[in-house]
């Protein structure tokens, strides 16, 4: 049932450093009650010095021992918010607090204490929930908090199997050996049978787990509510004493005994009211068993006066004789132990449980003891964890009663033959769960906390974390709103996961990496940069990037984005591949249908950005944190700004542009020394940057001449010649304000013409080959794919061909409108010069534009008398 796995932690619930495994040995003593169903804690005692003892392995931790002892650091932390009011930002706090205990484990001896502090956090969670619906006196079904309950259960589930499994199955050779010797008292047997048999210490755990798991579901007033420290029976007894003096008595005949066996004998009833009690407190009873308080249920008896039904409870108890084996040395006879007829008990205990004399919970308390499955069955009908509870208390019942009959040197009164029947493997078991008649079964076993239980009970991981793909990817097919695993579902599975991986019970791990994918999926939302950069560190590489890159597409904010690199960094991810995959998707979107109908709806004023392109241009911000990405904003700095071009967004260049750091450059230097040992993309990217940059700078000289061009100081109007001597000296002040404003204006444009000129001309003529022409390198770009070179190069001869006609078109306007008209001849020297091919980039409409834009100035040359080129005629 049980398989044992390698102890290899990989990416799993804590960082691993040092292995600790430390196991104390001891010796088996005999001062211990070993029984057929062992209370809660008797297993952990029959084991605390035997030679599998591990420092507390199996200790009962389910009913108040070592997981509710201390308080964690995440109880902590949920008190340290008490302004958490509802039920929804209370479990919100679950996700701070798993990652909280996964950072404080360091160890990887500590993956079990991890496993404690989970399991505290989830239960203060709980209560404190649970304090202002329920008050805890109410029980839990169907209240917000029960899918909390159950993780809860489960984490306790794991916890006590796996411990078992690693620790002592593991490894310990002795596990699993040989039947033991004939001979020895039953107590011993069934000792050594716990020791060496791992299922049937399993099946124990699960016992224990699912009656510490118990809660009452059985309404009613309790026994205490009506019954004080009397004696069995006791109406029966009054008017039996005192038939004369009672007014109002029994309206049917009743037993004329008052022995244990005169309703049955006499087949009369009790008095009403001691009916009543009689059922109460079988009742009561058996919620008692279903706890695995077997103590208490007899000290209930004791108190009810019915001391046969606490001697009843005790003849299921495994026999042993100490004063064989300290024959001749103790002083003093030693008590028995146990029952030493508990043969001729149990198939008694049988009978009753197979009997319809009895009422149910009378029934299944014999039933209990004695594995009659049916009587139990009969009583849990409706409820998964129960009928779990009464198959297994069957199965070690008949397994531990085999073992007996066949090591001890006595003869047994045989059982009956359906005893034996009954017999069932977990499959089995979880089978008939899956099919039973009750629908309430039915869906829990096919419900997911069901489906883990099991798997977890039959330590089928590979199973497991393939039904938990299944239920991942079928998710993804639904609406968000129609979402059946929660993200606290997901953060369960994904620690369960984690733990799994760190016990190296993992067999694939692109099952493992889809969970914790998707859980970190779920976190994004949340923005909680801490969160998703610990769990996507768990993933491979690859998935790394694509993942955080998700998550630091959705961050706006600059110290918001500095913080999420910071966690990345502290997370060991590599930030600057996953800040590069960032900004390459971001850039490489297309507008959605919304984006395309806030345009229309909100059309952009001249000079406005629409918030698409804001969101791609800020996006560049990812790569200013880190200087070493400087030569990596160059080059996807630059992709952005041929795409504007194309869509003729001057705004978006200068914003991209401006988003740029001025010393990038400088930065770019510092990191490799000097420009001739630039790698080819950086050299390419330096050039490109600087011939938009000067493209810039020529586009803004031109705006600024063409504003001072159509500012022209207006010409006052002239007063009248019969205006009168005010009048005419206010005119002439006006005439001599205009000619000097007229002067300082002819002078500025002047120089604002040179400049827009000089400006103009450093884009055609750009040093090296021309204006967004690569460097010659002997350099080849080995970190860029031939098509993405090939697409650059397209986008860089397409930018030419808009770009450069334009420029030359903007420098013909300003020559020729400051009257420089051989110079705008000289322009088709330039276009068509061999050094820089201008030419080239212009398609035969607009060479012709350009044509007849320079007759124009021609012309204009004519008509001064000179040669169509600018010089003076000679005849």
């Amino acid at each position: 049932m049980s398989g044992t796995g390698t102890f290899v932690p990989k990416r799993g619930l804590i960082n691993t450093r040092t292995p600790q495994r430390g196991i104390g040995n001891g010796d088996i003593t005999d001062s211990h009650n070993f029984s057929i169903s062992l209370l809660p804690g008797e297993l952990q005692r029959m084991l605390d010095n035997s030679q599998l003892n591990t420092s507390g392995l199996l200790s009962s931790s389910f009913h108040g021992g070592a997981i509710a002892d201390t308080a964690s650091i995440c109880e902590r932390s949920l008190i340290d918010h008490p302004q958490m009011d509802g039920f929804k930002e209370k479990a919100n706090m679950l996700f701070p607090q798993f990652l909280e205990i996964l950072q404080a484990r360091t160890n990887d001896s500590e993956v079990f204490d991890t496993i404690q502090d989970l399991i505290h956090t989830c239960s203060a969670v709980l209560d404190d929930c649970l304090k202002d619906v329920h008050k805890r006196t109410d029980n839990i079904k169907n209240s917000k908090a029960e899918w909390l309950d159950l993780e809860c259960k489960t984490w306790k589930l794991l916890y006590a199997l796996y411990k078992d499994r690693i620790l002592l199955q593991s490894n310990d050779p002795g596990m699993d050996c040989d039947i033991p010797s004939l001979g020895g008292s039953e107590k011993e047997i069934i000792a050594q049978l716990y020791n060496c048999n791992s299922t049937l210490r399993e099946y124990q755990l699960i016992i224990d787990w699912l009656e510490a798991c118990y809660e009452k579901k059985m309404t009613g007033p309790q026994v205490g509510h009506t019954t004080d420290r009397t004696v069995a029976w006791e109406n029966t007894l009054f008017q039996l004493k005192k038939q004369q003096q009672i007014a109002f008595g029994s309206g049917a005949e009743i037993v004329k005994s008052l022995d244990p066996d005169a309703p049955n004998r006499e087949k009369k009833p009790l008095h009403a009211l001691d009916e009543e009690d009689n059922m109460r407190l079988s009742r009561c009873i058996f919620e008692e068993i279903r706890q695995g308080r077997i103590d208490e249920a007899m000290s209930l008896c004791k108190y009810c006066g019915q001391t046969w039904r606490a001697a009843i409870l005790e003849g299921w108890r495994l026999h042993e004789d100490p004063n064989y084996e300290n024959y001749g040395n103790a002083r003093e006879k030693q008590p028995i132990e146990g029952n030493p007829r508990r043969d001729i008990w149990k198939k008694c205990a049988w009978m009753m449980a197979n009997s319809k004399k009895f009422d149910e919970y009378t029934r299944a308390i014999a039933g209990a003891f004695c594995g009659h499955l049916e009587s139990l069955k009969a009583l849990f009908s409706n409820s998964w964890e129960d009928l779990l509870w009464a198959y297994l208390k069957v199965q070690v019942d008949i397994r531990v009663e085999s073992e007996i009959r066949a090591n001890c040197m006595k003869t047994y009164h045989a059982m009956p033959e359906e005893y034996w029947n009954s017999k069932m493997s977990l499959e089995q078991i979880f089978d008939e769960l899956l099919v039973h008649n009750d629908a309430a079964v039915r869906d829990f076993a096919q419900s997911k906390i069901g489906i883990i239980q099991k798997f977890l009970i039959l330590d089928n991981i590979p199973e497991l974390l393939q039904q938990i793909r299944r239920w991942i990817e079928d998710d993804k097919l639904l609406d968000n709103k129609d979402s059946v695993v929660s993200s606290h579902m997901l953060r369960f599975l994904t620690h369960i996961v984690l733990f799994m991986r760190q016990i190296g019970r993992v067999d694939k791990e692109e099952i493992a990496d889809r969970i914790i994918a998707a859980y970190v999926e779920s976190l994004i939302p949340m923005k909680d940069a801490q969160l998703v950069a610990f769990y996507t560190a768990a993933l491979p590489g690859k998935t790394q990037v694509t993942l955080y890159s998700k998550f630091l597409e959705t961050i706006k904010e600059t110290n918001c984005r500095q913080s999420a690199l910071e966690e990345a960094m502290g997370a060991g991810l590599d930030i600057e591949n996953i800040t590069r995959y960032t900004v390459e998707t971001i850039r490489q979107k297309e507008p959605t249908d919304m984006d395309l109908q806030q345009m229309q709806d909100e059309p952009l004023q001249h000079g406005d950005i629409s918030k698409f392109d804001d969101y791609k241009i800020k996006s560049l911000e990812w790569l200013t944190f880190l200087p070493s990405q400087r030569g990596e904003l160059l080059w996807q700095g630059n992709a952005m700004i041929r795409c504007f071009l194309a869509e003729n967004k001057l705004e978006c260049v200068r914003a991209v542009y401006d988003i740029i750091p001025q010393d990038s450059l400088s930065h770019i230097v510092n990191i490799y020394g000097s420009k001739d040992n630039f790698p080819c993309r950086e050299d390419c990217s330096i050039k490109e940057y600087l011939g938009y940059k000067v493209y810039l700078a020529a586009i803004d000289s031109f705006n600024e001449w063409s504003r001072l061009y159509h500012n022209r100081p207006k010409e006052p109007q002239l007063v009248n010649a019969g205006a009168n001597f005010t009048e005419r000296m206010a005119s002439e002040h006006k005439e001599q304000v205009y000619r000097a404003e007229l002067n300082r204006w002819n002078v500025s444009l002047e120089e604002q013409a040179k400049l827009c000129r000089d400006s103009l001309f450093n884009v055609l003529l750009f040093p090296e080959k021309g204006w967004l022409i690569d460097p010659e390198t002997p350099k080849d770009p080995a970190d860029i794919s031939p098509l993405i070179w090939e697409n650059r190069q397209i986008q860089l001869d397409k930018i030419r061909s808009i770009c450069i006609p334009e420029i030359t078109l903007l420098l013909h306007k300003v020559l020729h409108l400051s009257e420089d008209y051989q110079g705008c001849v000289k322009l088709a020297d330039e276009i068509a010069s061999e050094n820089r091919e201008l030419y080239k980039v212009y398609t035969k409409h607009k060479l012709a534009e350009l044509l007849s834009k320079l007759a124009e100035s021609s012309l204009e040359l004519l008509n001064k008398k000179l040669d169509p080129w600018g010089f003076p005629v000679t005849v």
